[in-house]
């Protein structure tokens, strides 16, 4: 129908508003699963069983109950907005509609080794192919997903002036636009002033405000960065699979080991709740409890003797 196809591109400049492509794409597709569930019937006539259908359908269909959850809040989100201008569409229909619940998993951190053997730079280039300066752009994306903890939209929404190598420090834009203010290690400085040389010899004086480039001089997308880091995974040796996000959990899994500051950890990962972060105190107990069965005496049954 035209008119919920036109109420569905006013959300979505509404979204864009807000500078979070990631969400505005999430949210649109979603939303354009209830626009084929509706069919002809206007937004305003759709009642609570037809959200309970198209919910369950989707259900049917495979979708995860993550992905659920999401869609819910993306057709809750659009409801709300087009209340404000049209008294027929309410919010109200969601009320005590919930996605089914999904299944808690830990998050998925490489070992302290893994890590540091992933970021750490090889004496020889390890791709003869590669120039200097994706080579040096690599390295400094690589320690400031690690070293910073950051997602991977955070790192390609930096731009050049978003970094203070003297006071060792990035400002970062989370979700919401929410700014918060990193700090970055040795390491990392050392590779972004690397990559801003090699960024300067390679690309010229371009208006390109971004930090990390593309080959073609513009911001640099997410699938090439999670192309470049699987492919390093691969070179240094780790099967398992390596994703950006998978450096985040395990930058808040090692602070969190080392430190125990679990209120700083959250304030690093830049969180709203403390919540989110308490799940980083899992992967801690597992280490502890891995630390205990190989050093204590009394911890494992010893085999019996005949």
């Amino acid at each position: 129908m035209e008119a919920n196809r036109e109420a569905l591109d006013r959300f979505a400049q509404s979204l864009k508003a807000r500078g979070s492509p990631q969400t505005e794409a999430r949210y649109v597709r979603a939303c354009e699963s209830l626009i084929a569930a509706a069919d002809t019937t206007p937004l305003g006539q759709l009642k609570r069983h037809d959200i309970q259908r198209a919910l369950a359908k989707l259900h049917a269909s495979g979708l995860a109950p993550r992905t659920l959850a999401v869609t819910l809040s993306a057709w809750r989100s659009w409801f709300r907005y087009l209340g404000k201008t049209d008294a027929s569409v309410s919010s109200k229909i969601f009320t005590g509609l919930k996605a089914p619940k999904a299944p808690k998993r830990l998050p998925n951190a490489l070992t302290e080794t893994e890590a540091v053997r992933l970021v750490t730079p090889l004496e020889m280039p390890q791709d003869a192919r590669k120039s200097s300066a994706s080579s040096a752009r690599d390295q400094a994306m690589f320690e400031v997903l690690y070293g910073c903890g950051i997602r991977i939209g955070e790192l390609i929404g930096l731009d050049v002036a978003d970094v203070n190598l003297a006071n060792g420090e990035i400002r970062v834009f989370g979700k919401g636009r929410k700014e918060r203010v990193v700090p970055i290690g040795a390491p990392a400085c050392g590779a972004i002033e690397a990559w801003l040389s090699e960024r300067s010899r390679s690309h010229g004086q371009r208006p390109e405000v971004a930090l990390f480039l593309g080959a073609r001089g513009e911001r640099i997308s997410a699938p090439v960065v999670r192309r470049t880091l699987k492919s390093r995974a691969l070179e240094r040796g780790i099967s398992s699979h390596v994703y950006p996000h998978r450096l985040r959990h395990s930058f808040a899994s090692h602070v969190l080991q080392s430190s125990g500051d679990l209120r700083a950890v959250q304030e690093l990962m830049g969180h709203a709740s403390i919540a989110s972060t308490q799940v980083y105190t899992h992967l801690d107990f597992q280490h502890l409890a891995k630390v205990y069965d190989q050093a204590h005496p009394r911890a494992r049954k010893k085999p019996t003797t005949p």
